[in-house]
């Protein structure tokens, strides 16, 4: 680069997406014209890599000069839309938020590389105006149906013989004759336009009552008006969606781009064809099991607004929308969206954080709300709507305990006598019931009789699960998988293997002897793979191919069987041990999810919860319907214990391959932890998974008042403590879980 005697380089400042502290600065060679956002390809070290121009650090900001003579060029600009402002913020807000690495937070953002190449192009046809000299009723067929579905839209030949059902060499004789004008045009598929009428309808839309219609109202109204943040309140089959569809339909009218979060991909088929079915188009999906080619089309059409609305997990908090005016979380309360590896963070916390930097509204949604957000709807940061009734004839279920220590299983069973009894009527009535166990495989343990050995997971502190219909043994933390062997390992004894309590798996086995002529499908994680399996096994239900369903939480939210009357859980107390503070708030909510399978077309539903702890207060909330008194329990015991939302959590995780390196650096920042009024840090600890992956675990727990700087606190902290290498350091502000 040649400059001018006196002239001062130019620079600028260019963020990798990588665990880098901060953005480099590069010289700007004399032929670029480089804005904040621009894609970038710059030398980092021997190799090449792909960042963003980041904004200026701002004039307060102490910075040592640098000498230009050390720094290196920008080798070249992507032609692509820049990264947004908007997005830039959130990248710096939720690094600085959850102390993660800029760079690492970059990199959510920045998935798709190939999509920073130009779209690819090919050639299309036209109708020309021009009829051949020589007809045949295969051409005539093209001609007609390319006038009928639009004689100014050009389209690959493929898809015009395709369309037509006649061969590409009529199309291609059809271009020959000049009938049909070549067109460059994009080569991926377009973006369907939804339809948000005038009046708020469209074809297929539901019939709101009024409560709907005035919540739907009230959410309506607010897009455009800055930001707010909305709790939708509506019990299981109130009909939420069609509500915040209203306000997705005034964001399209208002010529904004709409997202949708769901916490599971299993749920993204069912909304996809309601979405399809109210605005006439479908969204665009986001989700992990997309392929390359897809995640390409899909992120660059946000990145150049051509995509509308996206539905998708978490990660879609991180595509690069220009004209963001709405997001939606549906099942806000879901666990599934905490992100537990890489950057730690809540989507649901995230979002409207995102809402709140663009100045637009967020709707969380949920029939049973985390007390999170109940407790910031107390504090007037959150606003409330209410739907408190089912939409149409369809009714809450009633809600019933069967207590175990009065109407035990027989022995080596799992399903007590009334709740077989309440099986086969509902079967001999024609209607559909649901057996619930939120476990996977067939046996959490298996030991041998002889000698007691427990198969165990070399890599974790965990039982390996047995797999009987996969006839193996898998350890549902890291993934390591084994044959089911035919004697034991430790003694040699063959046929001594037993396994030791239920999965879904081995309530099946049992409901398939009790009831031998009820069709069975089994739904767990381990068995639909991907969206479409989940969707298909969900339209046989729905079309009553399947009378008893046996599942885990997969069939506990969001789907919709008419003809399903019974729903049992086979251990409603799974969820209640094991320390996790929100233990009791997480199963009441699972449980109120599944209950909420039941009675949901106009027969009326019933739900049996098979407990030991019927006067349990999850199980007394959820006979009662009492959801509001139980969430006031929650937070009177949380407040007293300082616990959150009344306190703040930091978990700090420790981790290596040597058990001893880590424990010296977790003795190293006990030493290091600054005293502070409000703030306790308790720990170090075995982490209760004190091996996960090969790898050691401690842990501490920090504990602060609600309005302790705690991000400030945990960056002095551990800045004062060299970590080595092989030992790795997680953060995890407002943890979720404690394992």
């Amino acid at each position: 680069m040649d400059l001018a005697p006196g002239e001062t380089p130019r620079t600028t400042r260019v963020l990798l997406p990588l665990a880098l502290p901060g953005a480099y600065d590069y010289l700007v060679p004399d032929d670029l014209d480089l804005r904040p956002g621009d894609f970038v390809r710059v030398p980092l070290g021997p190799r090449e890599v792909t960042g963003v121009v980041w904004d200026p650090l701002p004039d307060t900001a102490e910075t040592k000069p640098i000498d230009p003579a050390r720094l290196k060029a920008v080798v070249s600009r992507f032609d692509a839309p820049p990264m947004p402002d908007m997005l830039r913020q959130f990248v710096d807000w939720v690094a600085a938020y959850t102390l993660s690495a800029p760079g690492a937070v970059l990199r959510l953002a920045m998935r798709v590389p190939q999509a920073l190449e130009p779209s690819p192009r090919v050639t299309g046809y036209r109708l020309s105006g021009h009829k051949p000299a020589r007809m045949t009723p295969k051409r005539e067929r093209v001609l007609e149906m390319l006038h009928d579905t639009g004689p100014e839209l050009a389209r690959p030949a493929r898809e015009i013989a395709d369309m037509a059902g006649v061969g590409t060499g009529v199309v291609k004789g059809l271009v020959d004759a000049g009938a049909l004008e070549a067109v460059d045009m994009p080569g991926e598929a377009p973006f369907p336009e939804p339809l948000a009428a005038p009046d708020g309808s469209a074809a297929g839309a539901s019939r709101l009552n009024d409560t709907q219609a005035q919540a739907a109202a009230d959410l309506a109204q607010r897009i455009g008006q800055g930001f707010s943040a909305t709790l939708l309140d509506g019990v299981t089959g109130a009909g939420k969606t069609e509500v915040y569809f209203e306000a997705i339909a005034e964001a399209l009218r208002q010529g904004r781009q709409v997202l949708v979060l769901l916490p599971e991909i299993a749920l993204t088929p069912q909304l996809l064809k309601r979405f399809e079915t109210r605005f006439g188009a479908a969204p665009a999906p986001w989700h992990s099991d997309l392929g390359q080619k897809e995640r390409r089309r899909i992120w660059r059409g946000v990145a150049e607004g051509r995509a509308r609305v996206v539905v998708g997990a978490r990660s879609a908090l991180f595509l690069p929308f220009t004209e963001l005016g709405l997001i939606v979380v549906d099942e806000e309360h879901e666990a599934a969206f905490k992100q537990e590896e890489g950057v730690i963070y809540n989507a649901r916390d995230m979002a409207v954080a995102r809402a709140s930097l663009g100045g637009f509204p967020v709707v969380l949604a949920s029939a049973t709300p985390s007390l999170e957000t109940v407790v910031n709807v107390q504090r007037g940061r959150y606003q409330r709507l209410v739907l408190p009734e089912r939409h149409g004839a369809a009714r809450l279920p009633d809600v019933e305990a069967v207590d175990l220590r009065a109407d035990a299983p027989e022995r080596g069973r799992w399903l007590s006598h009334r709740l077989v009894m309440a099986i086969g009527d509902t079967l001999a009535a024609g209607n559909q019931a649901m057996l619930f166990l939120n476990r996977r495989g067939y046996a959490p343990l298996t030991l041998c009789r002889t000698c007691g050995h427990r198969f165990e997971c070399p890599n974790c502190d965990a039982w390996l699960v047995e797999h009987r219909f996969r006839k193996e043994l898998q350890c549902h933390h890291c993934g390591t998988r084994a044959p089911t062997p035919h004697a034991c390992p430790e003694c040699g004894t063959e046929n001594s293997l037993a396994a030791c309590g239920p999965g879904v798996e081995r309530i099946a086995e049992e409901a398939a002897e009790r009831f031998p002529e009820a069709r069975l499908a089994v739904l767990s994680s381990d068995l639909l793979h991907g969206p479409a399996a989940t969707q298909e096994a969900m339209a046989q239900i729905t079309r009553q191919e399947v009378d008893l369903v046996i599942g885990t939480q997969v069939v506990a939210k969001g789907h919709n069987f008419p003809n399903l009357t019974l729903v049992g859980v086979v251990d409603s107390d799974l969820g209640l041990t094991g320390g996790d503070l929100r233990a009791a708030e997480r199963t009441y909510q699972l449980l109120h999810q599944v209950a909420g399978r039941a009675g949901r077309g106009e027969k009326p539903g019933r739900v049996l919860l098979q407990t030991y702890m019927p006067h349990h207060k999850v199980m007394q909330a959820l006979i009662a319907g009492d959801r509001d008194r139980f969430l006031e329990q929650e937070a009177d015991e949380r407040h007293a214990a300082g616990m959150p939302p009344f306190g703040r959590l930091v978990s700090v995780i420790l981790s290596g391959p040597e058990q001893g390196q880590v424990m010296d650096v977790a003795r190293e920042l006990v030493r290091a932890a600054p005293q502070a009024e409000g703030v306790r840090v308790l720990g170090p600890a075995p982490a209760p998974i004190a091996l996960l992956r090969g790898r050691y675990r401690m842990r501490f727990l920090l504990k602060t008042v609600r309005d302790f700087p705690v991000q400030k606190y945990v960056r002095a902290w551990l800045g004062a403590v060299k970590v080595p290498n092989a030992v790795r350091l997680a953060v995890d502000v407002d943890p979720q879980s404690f394992l």
